[in-house]
């Protein structure tokens, strides 16, 4: 029963590590420079980095919530209906 728990504890913890690690990398792939910042498209729970609702990637609350970005190719955010590469004004 011992070797389980451990087994269990060890997998937790390695899943947790690999999650943690991969945020950094969301966060700076909308700084790269051929990556833009497109808000007001993002899926509910599919936004890249914080908005001003929340402070995490993937807890935007609603689909196309005005204030949660994801990371596009630079020139694509302008081309996507309801895209745009500025936060709302009222949300900065």
């Amino acid at each position: 029963m011992k070797n389980v728990n451990t087994v269990v504890s060890t997998a937790m913890a390695s899943l947790i590590l690999l999650g943690v690690s991969g945020l950094p990398s969301l966060a700076f792939a909308a700084d790269k420079k051929d990556m833009e910042k497109c808000y007001g498209v993002a899926k509910a729970g599919k936004n890249d980095c914080k908005t001003l609702s929340n402070a995490c990637a993937g807890h935007s609350t609603a689909d196309n919530q005005k204030d949660a970005f994801i990371a596009v190719p630079a020139g694509t955010c302008e081309r996507i209906v309801g895209g745009s590469m500025e936060a709302p004004a009222d949300m900065k």
